[in-house]
């Protein structure tokens, strides 16, 4: 059992911490036991650690700060939690305890075994399953889901999946013959003597559980529909289950009317639908060339390998959640693929990558094993982590968010580093970056954001070193820390800005330490945006500093500037010579409302670079 103050200065070093909480219980009560299930529940976590009588708060720069803030009856609290831990709980938890002393103040240092998967799941009795069990997901308990419970109960039960269910409405000739077709084709291929091969479509449909046999009829499964399914009957039984492949033109989502995506919609079964999905991606893929060693003739291959892509469109069809009712999403920017899938990762994303894995449609996971689209027992993060690290790329990032109930791969499309990236890099912090501080740079340009999840993705690092690289970037004033806790994420810092006015006016760069829109502070690392020359008419409608002009007056101009270029509020202000709270609380934020404004960015309010223009109607009525 580790010490107090380790714990504590854990605590105070990073953002999350998933094996510690921080209580200030001065008495036991119902959130102490459900952390106490959590650390007990989670698979391969090894248990967790309580730290009672800390208080903590947020500090100037984002962080919590914890302190110990002391218990006065350290023994009455032992015994009531040596009490519940025993008899709260469906099973006894003897946790181990231990009475420390942090700068004169009494706390207690608790530590939560892992129970053996023979008795989980542990839940409050009094609540039952699945509410009553929890789970640690990052840094927090999350009550459990009845996917959880399957997870929970690993080798202890048998591998029944909910692919593996009867669909009710669903009719022997709903499956396509095409795609059992297909089906024999690519087994074949791989393996030609393969014993299902030898069997008639039903029997070999059984023995994939596509099909079961009920009251002596066979009946499709989930497995068998989604695998087989006519697209008729997958539009009958799965309205919402198709594969979108959106084309969005840049490296941000903004929907922009006068501009639309372009989107191909899958709605086939996914013997056919995969394929279709890896040319549609593949074809589009920048390309490059190979000689390979002894031949004569260079290769044009695409940059990412098409086995990296089959990993990420296997990992979003055989992990996704069938009872919700989205359709998986592939978004193709200039610079990466974002695949993102319903369902939430039921493996710890600090686990990821390591052998092992829970799968959620286990029957659907066999068939794209045997034909060697999906790697077995949970080595296809690794495999696409290595074959993109071959190729020189960035590592993929994987993020799992159980509140929207997504899974979301991204997989990047140029090499991390090129040189107008050392370029940019130099600019913004000189020769004194790291290489792991310039990737955290530069994947924060590219995505908008970085958390700790991705930096020890393409780093390597442990969630603490992981967490002092970003607070690093942070306090030299290169990356903004936004959200708290395990929400916790960084984007760009805002840059200043020089912006360039009518001569008798000269330059009027703005000063470090203005509040930009979102609240928070410019820095001085980021460098100077120099706008182009005001048009003379324009600049000549500027007003002098300390001038005022009437609402509807200086409403219009700012209109007629944004039309002229989109424009941050800070830049606004400088124009205007407004302080930028006042001109963002009495003019900005409502015109944005009435629509005589819009967002450069409007799917992201916070985004690191917004800035004002004219809604896409062009007139703002």
């Amino acid at each position: 059992m580790r010490t107090a103050q380790d714990l504590l200065s854990e605590l105070n070093a990073s953002d999350e911490s998933p094996r510690i909480e921080a209580k200030r219980s001065r008495e036991i009560g119902k959130s102490l036991m459900e952390t106490v299930a959590a650390f007990a529940n989670e698979p391969g976590l090894n248990g967790g650690h309580v730290l009672l009588g800390i208080d903590w708060k947020v500090d100037e720069k984002g962080d919590i700060r914890y302190w110990p803030a002391g218990l006065t009856d350290p023994d009455k609290i032992q015994k009531d939690l040596a009490s519940q831990c025993a008899s709260m709980l469906n099973v006894a938890i003897r946790p181990e305890m231990a009475v420390e002393r942090i700068e004169g103040k009494t706390v207690i240092v608790v530590f939560v075994p892992e129970a053996d998967v023979s008795q989980k799941p542990i839940y409050l009795k009094a609540t039952g399953l699945p509410k009553g069990a929890f789970r640690r997901i990052g840094s927090t308990d999350q009550r459990c889901t009845d996917e959880d419970l399957w997870v929970l109960r690993g080798a202890s039960q048998p591998q029944f999946g909910p692919d593996m269910a009867p669909i009710p409405d669903a009719r022997m000739d709903d499956l396509d013959s095409q795609a059992i077709a297909e089906y024999r084709r690519l087994r074949a291929s791989v393996k030609p003597q393969a014993e299902e091969l030898g069997y008639d479509n039903p029997d070999m449909l059984e023995a994939l559980s596509a099909v079961r046999r009920i009251d002596n009829e066979l009946k499709p499964t989930l497995a068998g529909i989604v695998l087989f399914g006519k697209p008729i009957a997958l539009r009958r039984l799965f309205p919402a289950l198709r594969i979108d492949y959106i084309r969005v033109v840049g490296t941000q989502w903004i929907d922009d009317p006068e501009q639309r995506f372009q989107s191909i919609d899958i709605r086939k079964p996914l013997m056919l639908a995969l394929p279709l999905a890896e040319a549609s991606i593949v074809d589009e893929l920048p390309k490059g060339f190979r000689l390979p060693e002894g031949e004569l003739q260079s290769r044009q291959e695409p940059v990412l390998s098409r086995k990296v892509i089959r990993e990420a469109l296997a990992n979003a069809v055989m992990h996704r959640s069938y009872q919700d009712h989205s359709p998986i999403q592939i978004i193709r920017y200039s610079n990466r693929i974002e695949i993102l899938n319903p369902g939430y990762s039921l493996k710890d994303m600090a686990s990821l990558g390591t052998p092992g894995s829970r799968l959620r449609n286990p029957a659907i996971a066999a068939v794209l094993h045997e034909l060697s689209w999906a790697e077995t027992k949970g080595s296809g993060i690794r495999t696409m982590r290595r074959m993109a690290g071959e190729a020189g790329l960035p590592l993929p990032e994987f993020a799992s968010d159980r509140q929207k109930n997504e899974f979301k791969v991204t997989l990047f499309l140029h090499h991390l580093l090129t040189e107008e990236d050392y370029i940019w890099l130099k600019a913004l912090a000189g020769e004194t970056l790291s290489g792991d501080e310039a990737k955290a740079l530069i994947y924060a340009r590219e995505t908008g954001a970085v958390d700790n999840t991705a930096c020890r993705d393409f780093s390597g690092l442990d969630t603490l070193q992981a967490s002092s690289l970003l607070r690093r970037l942070r306090d030299r004033g290169l990356l903004e820390k936004q959200g708290a806790g395990s929400r916790t994420y960084y984007t760009l810092s805002s840059p200043q800005t020089s912006v360039d006015l009518h001569p008798e006016q000269g330059k009027l760069p703005l000063e470090g330490g203005n509040q930009s829109e979102e609240g928070g502070k410019q820095s001085n690392q980021g460098g100077k945006r120099a706008l182009p020359d005001l048009p003379p008419e324009l600049a000549a409608r500027l007003p002098s500093p300390g001038q005022r002009l009437d609402g509807v007056g200086l409403r219009q101009l700012i209109r007629d500037l944004c039309k002229w270029q989109p424009l941050r509020g800070e830049e606004l202000a400088t124009l205007l010579h407004k302080d930028l709270k006042y001109l963002r609380n009495k003019h900005l934020t409502e015109m944005v409302q009435t629509g005589q404004l819009a967002f450069l960015y409007p799917e992201s309010p916070n985004h690191a670079l917004q800035a004002y223009t004219l809604p896409t109607n062009g007139n703002g009525n």
